[in-house]
């Protein structure tokens, strides 16, 4: 068993981590961190943790706990002054480590990087397209993950000036802390655009796909999940061919029969995506739809899937991968 530590687990993505560490075979918890939450029982946080767990400890505690896996579930600007344990696997679910160029978390995060010269330590992560390359992981956003499991098998078969993607998420993509356009009477029955031109999330598709693209995100009236429409201009006629050849050996990315189309539903308290390709009749463009799970595959399902790679396990040990709408 691998001993875990999950820091700033009080937050959506430190308690969508601790759910698949709970239902994971190899892996135990070793220390639940939150400064806010510090010397509480677990069921502070959850009245159904009420076994065994540890009780909460500070995220400085929990960081030094020993554990053999660090899930550090903390705010962009808290884990960039990380300094991870020797010999742990570390996945970081913020953007704190996603960039290779420090330079643009001044621009994009609104923070000078503590620790600009270690950012070459950090492996940018999607398994399916770059699996982890070391014990220190950047776990990629929830709407790079979409874009990206959409457009990189096809990158070289694209025109890079034609490509726009429009991405729409459940509000828990804002994190728990509250704030007025998460409030409920802005949420309901709206569906608004937000940091459009400036979202953090544009410098990191651009790291990965090798050129920037038009990316406007928006807010859906959802607790979770997240659909990206990828708009294209196609250099070739084999797409679907190179879709299929990306994803046909993997459990987690579904790419859809022709003319299906992905649905928030199905994917929704999972951790995997759907994928399908479409041809706009009128312009001849391409369509790249991808549905997953902001808090499962855009998350916390994608850093277990990460931890078990890079720990040699079953990449898809305590994932939620199986079910049937009801």
């Amino acid at each position: 068993m691998a001993a875990v530590s999950v820091i700033g687990c009080a937050g959506y993505t430190g308690q969508e981590t601790l759910d698949r560490v709970l239902a994971h075979a190899e892996l135990e918890v070793a220390a639940l961190g939150s400064d806010s939450l510090a010397g509480e029982p677990a069921s502070a946080l959850d009245v159904r943790l009420n076994g065994s767990l540890p009780a909460f400890v500070t995220n400085d505690e929990a960081l030094a706990a020993g554990a053999d896996v660090v899930f550090c579930c903390l705010g962009h600007e808290e884990a960039a002054t990380l300094e991870p344990p020797v010999d742990a696997v570390v996945v970081d679910l913020s953007g704190a480590h996603r960039l290779r160029d420090a330079a643009l978390y001044e621009e994009w995060y609104g923070f000078a990087h503590p620790a600009r010269d270690c950012l070459s330590d950090w492996s940018y992560a999607l398994p399916e397209l770059w699996p982890p390359a070391g014990r220190l992981v950047a776990n990629p956003g929830c709407y790079a993950t979409a874009a990206l499991l959409a457009l990189a098998p096809l990158a070289d078969a694209i025109e890079p000036a034609s490509v726009v993607v429009d991405a729409k998420s459940g509000v828990s993509g804002a994190g728990r802390a509250l704030k007025p356009s998460s409030h409920a009477g802005f949420v309901l029955e709206n569906v608004s655009a937000y940091r459009v031109g400036r979202h953090q999330h544009a410098p990191e598709l651009e790291q990965a796909l090798g050129f920037p693209v038009c990316f406007v995100p928006h807010l859906l009236p959802v607790r979770r999940g997240l659909l990206a429409t990828c708009y294209a201009q196609a250099l070739a006629e084999d797409l679907r061919e190179r879709l299929e050849d990306a994803y046909g050996a993997t459990p987690v990315v579904r790419v859809l029969p022709v003319g299906v189309a992905p649905e928030l539903a199905r994917v929704q308290g999972t951790d995997a995506a759907e994928l399908a390709l479409f041809e706009d009749r009128a312009t001849g463009r391409a369509v790249v739809v991808c549905a997953l799970d902001n808090l499962g595959k855009g998350a916390a399902g994608q850093a277990v899937q990460n931890a078990n790679l890079a720990l040699g396990l079953d990449e898809t040990a305590g994932l939620r991968l199986a079910g049937v709408l009801v």
